[in-house]
């Protein structure tokens, strides 16, 4: 994971801003990017009302070429009870991570025609692949194939129209775009697993605590800067530890880890809570199914609902990872997983969203701040 300068291999990282701060940074930075325009301190009223979404605002995308897929999708279907009229079955070679530009546009062609006008965001019943040519898989489905969410070397990319926008409930409708995850899993039994912990979380508001680890690898701990925001922010309404540490061993209370390290040791002896959330910043962690570093699908095999990683080198922008303090303010507020970490990443062409994208463990209450993971004032871009 090289930092801004090209090959450094992690001489120096660049410099760290409370990591809201950093993406407000970049979108006054970046040339020609979609402005960036982070909710306001109420949402519009619209919008608000019709609340959060759920089985009848999802697709699920289907490999029909690939069992595993087939398997994927139809428990899915089950368990969150999706229309049949909202299950697309796409084909193409199964397995391999990454899918052919030309042989995407062709998938996209279909899912496009075959997807009713009311679906808001879709579920892709995959492990791999996670790429397309440069970009993420979900980026791609969400954007389409957009040279402008790629990078090479230690660039900025393409910003999210959705980052911080709590205001936006219905993103196909408000901005024609349709979020993506993978609901990911490499067997039946750990699909099962993984639905069973998304479907047992909604409604809960579990206790629970969210860590943030401090690590000693000064290149990957690039969001580190922001955590004492988030800290403040969310205190009063849920418990966020604070952790100068390599790893989290033995913990019962799991709703939220999230550390920066290639390989973050002991995961599998925590309790991860239904709907828990989970992500390490590295280079390709996005990798699912064939990284030299730790796949995201080990936070999900450990018991985390929702993960994120890149699939092609991204440096250590902390704007191109997930915001602790946006994304737990969005879940906290009682917005699924899928609308929660889509609005936590400012730069997400390069990274794959991974889980069971309608896992919702708050109850859905009144309207919140979203701005709270750095105190940055909220804006409205022109």
């Amino acid at each position: 994971m090289p930092t801004e300068s090209t090959r450094c291999r992690f001489r120096r990282a660049p410099r760290p801003l409370p990591i809201l701060g950093a993406c407000l940074l970049a979108a006054a930075l970046l040339p020609g990017s979609t402005p960036l325009r982070p909710d306001s301190p109420t949402p519009v009223a619209g919008e608000t009302s019709r609340g959060p979404l759920d089985r009848r605002h999802l697709a699920i995308v289907i490999n029909a070429a690939d069992p595993l897929s087939e398997t994927i999708g139809r428990a899915y279907q089950a368990a969150r009870l999706i229309p049949s009229a909202q299950v697309i079955r796409v084909r193409f070679p199964p397995g391999e991570p990454d899918l052919r530009p030309e042989i995407f546009r062709s998938i996209k062609r279909t899912v496009d025609r075959l997807t009713p006008a009311h679906v808001q965001v879709y579920a892709l019943a995959w492990a791999a692949p996670y790429r397309v040519g440069c970009q993420s898989i979900t980026s791609a489905f969400t954007f389409g194939l957009n040279a402008r969410f790629c990078a090479e070397g230690c660039r900025t990319t393409a910003l999210n129209p959705l980052f911080a926008r709590g205001d936006v409930r219905r993103p196909w409708d408000r901005l024609r775009l349709r979020p993506s995850m993978l609901l990911a899993a490499t067997s039946p039994e750990m699909a099962t697993r993984l639905i069973e912990r998304g479907t047992a979380s909604d409604g809960t508001a579990p206790p629970g605590t969210a860590y943030l680890l401090s690590t000693s690898d000064p290149a990957r701990n690039t969001r580190a800067a922001g955590y004492g925001g988030v800290v403040a922010a969310l205190a009063s309404r849920f418990r966020v530890r604070l952790l100068q540490s390599n790893a989290l061993v033995g913990a019962d209370d799991v709703m939220a880890y999230f550390t920066g390290l290639a390989f973050p040791p002991g995961i599998r002896t925590n309790r991860y809570r239904p709907g828990a959330v989970a992500d390490h910043l590295t280079s390709f962690g996005g990798r699912l199914t064939d990284s030299s570093q730790m796949s995201a699908l080990r936070w999900l095999e450990a018991g985390a609902t929702g993960s994120y990683g890149t699939v092609v080198e991204p440096c250590n922008f902390p704007a191109k990872f997930s915001d602790p303090g946006l994304l737990l303010t969005y879940y906290l507020r009682g917005d699924t997983l899928i609308e929660s970490y889509w609005r936590s990443v400012a730069m997400p062409g390069q990274g794959v969203f991974v889980g069971e994208p309608l896992a919702r463990p708050w109850p859905a209450g009144p309207s919140v701040r979203s701005d709270g993971a750095s105190g940055a004032r909220p804006r409205r871009g022109r």
